[in-house]
């Protein structure tokens, strides 16, 4: 497995995951349906672990955009519902009983945000509230001391009495994903190296976790290779404001990094694009920011600040906050804050509306969680309706399902890792590779829910270099890759045969993936006719409805 997939890089990680789900009391946002429309009822399940054993389980809700909030069965503000307790079932890996429950909250008109909180107790514990333990933060916990070699702490999933209240969120609409996006090659752009422009060299090729020199006045210049190749929409690596060369840290979300071009490079892209029929997504995170954002810097070093409670300040963290993956660089923002959500809200606002982007793919989208999402797409098909805004979530396929209503799609990991495992590792056959894709594609409904494909990107070796270099594989691969009905990504350079000179999996870091891309005598001409041909192919099969 790819080292993508972190938190279950291991049997005993996998565990971790089911684990953490099944003590406590868990919702995981699982609803039904997933996407519910107007005059639907939706009913709400949850499960109870050995561990706690409550004898009322409620759920709070709001219709009207405001918080609910409750205290034991008394609604502050918001009404109730009572779940029933539905079956129990033995389960060997958390060596207990788990319970089910379900309840049903009535049907909302079109346009409705509900909001729910979901508790339980009873008469010799105080009230607790789903998601507790968090999964995800177990998960990641367990990850993060797995490859620093430690030894994780046996409490990464107790249960925390003082758990804050997490808020669930679905929005009730008729939003489908743009018709142009199921017709869309996307090709994957890592801004800083594509290409420099203006007549000017790479300032280095050797470090490729420093600064090589790409920037978006480059890929202006290479938009009609692009074309001729035959992609009509490009995703872009992070371009705002930022402290590295990926730009997955972001310093200001007001600016275009001026090592790239700033704002009129960015809008002179834009429209160049525009003018040859080529969609442009921008790459945006929004569950964490860098150390050194003013915001961050201000709440770090002032208790006092209106900024404080944006962040998850926490004296038993590392560093004393919430980080992803611990990375002290990464500070995580706190979405569950009004202000803070409505602070990135108006970021992804601003972008389409003032820039006239066409979506957004959407970082380690399992961060902020389906709640976020929800509100994050009404904000952006108010202000574009035929915008794509499509996740990272690097999780197991059920927890990628609870994400179809709020994202128009989800990277299609699985299907990926497993083209991967086929035409790369050579550890799958072909007929095993069928097999998979075929019940993957029964679990989504991807009318509605778009899962683009991809055979290598940013974060993973390049799936020539896993193939020990041999062209036939990833021609086949890239076949293979062309003829499925979801949306192909091409990441920059594998058309051409760029490759690296170490894989990821050595402790080298993501970035060894991240080659400057070859131009002219350096690209591999019979790669790329290939794929264009390709192409081509899937083009044509799409006007004549494959």
């Amino acid at each position: 497995m790819d080292i993508i997939f972190g938190t279950f890089a291991t049997d005993e990680l996998k565990l971790v995951h089911h684990r953490a789900k099944r003590r406590g009391l868990q919702h995981n946002f699982e609803i039904n349906p997933r996407d519910p429309k107007p005059g639907e009822a939706v009913m709400l399940s949850v499960t109870t672990g050995p561990d706690f054993n409550p004898e009322t389980v409620i759920a709070c809700y709001t219709t009207d955009g405001s918080l609910p909030v409750t205290e034991r069965d008394t609604a502050h503000n918001g009404s109730i519902i009572v779940f029933n307790r539905d079956s129990i079932e033995w389960d060997s890996f958390v060596w207990g009983y788990v319970q089910h429950w379900s309840a049903t909250l009535p049907p909302q008109p079109d346009g409705t945000l509900v909001r729910y909180q979901i508790s339980g107790w009873n008469s010799d514990t105080p009230e607790h509230y789903a998601d507790n333990p968090d999964s995800k933060l177990a998960a990641e916990a367990a990850a993060a001391a797995f490859f620093a070699e430690q030894t994780l702490p046996d409490n990464h999933y107790s249960m925390d009495a003082g758990q804050t209240p997490r808020t669930f969120a679905y929005h009730v609409d008729t939003y489908t994903p743009p018709a142009w996006a199921y017709d869309a090659i996307i090709y994957q752009i890592f801004v800083d190296r594509f290409y420099p422009g203006n007549g000017k060299s790479w300032l280095q090729t050797a470090e490729l976790d420093g600064i090589c020199g790409g920037t978006l006045w480059g890929v202006v210049e290479k938009l009609d290779y692009i074309a001729e190749l035959g992609a009509n929409c490009i995703w872009l690596s992070p371009t705002w404001v930022s402290p590295s060369h990926h730009g997955y840290d972001a310093l200001d979300y007001q600016q275009t990094e001026p090592r790239l071009g700033g704002d009129e490079a960015l809008r002179g892209l834009i429209n160049a694009a525009h003018e040859r029929g080529i969609r442009v997504l921008l790459d945006l995170v929004c569950n964490h920011v860098s150390n050194k954002h003013p915001i961050f810097l201000s709440a770090l070093n002032d208790p006092a600040s209106p900024y404080r409670d944006w962040f998850y300040f926490d004296t038993t963290r590392k560093f004393g906050y919430r980080a992803f993956f611990d990375v002290k660089t990464m500070p995580e923002l706190n979405l569950a804050n009004p202000e803070t959500r409505e602070w990135m809200l108006d970021i992804a606002r601003y972008w389409l509306e003032e820039f006239d982007i066409d979506g957004y793919r959407l970082d380690y989208a399992n961060g902020p969680g389906p709640e976020f999402w929800a509100e994050f797409q009404k904000a952006c098909k108010a202000i574009k309706p035929d915008s794509l805004c499509f996740g990272e979530i690097i999780d197991a396929p059920d927890a990628v399902q609870a994400y179809q209503g709020v994202l128009d799609g989800c990277l299609d990991f699985h299907l990926s890792d497993a083209i991967r495992r086929t035409f790369g590792w050579q550890s799958m056959s072909l007929a095993d590779l069928d097999t998979f894709r075929e019940r993957h594609a029964a679990c989504f409904d991807q009318h509605t829910f778009i899962m683009p494909t991809f055979l290598d990107n940013h974060d993973m070796d390049r799936l020539i270099y896993v193939a020990g270099g041999h062209q036939a594989a990833l021609m086949a691969a890239a076949e293979y890759q062309m003829q499925l009905p979801s949306p192909p990504i091409i990441y920059y350079g594998t058309e051409v045969g760029l490759s690296q000179e170490h894989s990821t999996r050595d402790g080298f870091g993501q970035h060894i993936s991240r080659t400057p891309m070859l131009w002219g005598d350096e690209q591999d001409q019979q790669l790329l006719a290939f794929y264009k041909a390709l192409i081509q192919q899937r083009k044509q099969a799409v006007l004549m409805g494959r």
